[in-house]
């Protein structure tokens, strides 16, 4: 976090499964690597067509900690496309040119309301399951976009918001710099707990075993989030048709990854959980 490292302590960890909810098959593999694995928390879709699922099998167990992955891209909204034309088709469904998105938040106002409407709808739903809410992210990391980043902030303060995930991983392009730096000092003004490195982001759906371990052996001090997509089986979405779901699940079940960390980290139970503890 924004916080100095304890230098008393291992490096700690996150472990963190993002699109809890938009399939059985991804709901299943949260369950698997939580119980018989190294996943700790979850990033819930709350307009996705398995969240009942989800929140059933997050409330078996408690122990799991579950944030909102905030979905305003290649997704479904929670709110009726009537209720938000300008962000939506007539099926409900968000587009995935987030650059032309991008333009029209920060320069309309009215898809300005539009999309602060959804983000709120989204917190709503998420205070209706009745789970503790651990942290926010966005879906594609589109919560880098300082509109985007208000509205979570401001919005989520009324819903308990008090982490959110911090999309910097060591060795990203330089031209990310600027826009993560001042996601930091947003972050640092507003009060909300960040991680100090993320990985995840360069492989991306090939969060396989072999690159689980090259990334355990280089953590960096303070508090780093792993984060992946696994699914028990199957194809998930046209979107993520490269994504070798199953390997990714393998990964968080791996005997040689629980060795690794449980030789080098303490392992958080979610972000509400800052100092973490010792993997048995």
């Amino acid at each position: 976090m924004q916080t100095s490292p304890d230098k008393t302590i291992r490096p700690r960890l996150i472990v963190t499964a993002d699109d809890f909810g938009l399939h059985e098959a991804v709901n299943d593999a949260v369950e698997r690597g939580y119980r018989d694995g190294v996943l700790r928390a979850a990033s819930l879709m709350v307009a996705a067509p398995a969240v009942a699922d989800a929140v059933t099998r997050a409330k078996q167990n408690p122990g799991l900690a579950v944030g909102l992955h905030l979905v305003l891209a290649d997704g479904r909204a929670m709110l009726p496309p009537a209720h938000i034309p300008d962000l939506v088709d007539a099926q409900g469904m968000f587009d995935s040119n987030m650059v032309r998105n991008g333009f029209r938040f920060f320069f309309l106002p009215q898809v300005r309301r539009q999309l602060a409407a959804e983000i709120r709808a989204q917190f709503e739903a998420f205070a209706a399951t009745g789970l503790k809410l651990d942290h926010v992210n966005a879906h594609k990391h589109f919560h880098l976009h300082p509109t985007i980043l208000t509205l979570m902030i401001t919005i989520g303060r009324e819903y308990g918001l008090r982490a959110i995930r911090l999309p910097s991983e060591p060795g990203m392009g330089p031209w990310l710099k600027p826009w993560l730096a001042l996601m930091r000092w947003r972050l640092d003004r507003a009060g909300v707990a960040y991680n100090d490195h993320v990985f995840g982001l360069r492989h991306t759906g090939g969060m396989d075993e072999a690159v689980m371990l090259e990334i355990l052996e280089q953590l960096p001090d303070g508090l780093s989030e792993v984060y992946l997509h696994p699914a028990s089986h199957g194809h998930i979405t046209e979107s993520m048709a490269n994504y070798r779901h199953a390997d990714e699940l393998a990964a968080l079940l791996s005997p040689r990854v629980r060795q690794t960390i449980a030789e080098r980290y303490r392992l958080c139970d979610g972000f509400s959980d800052p100092v973490g503890q010792a993997l048995a």
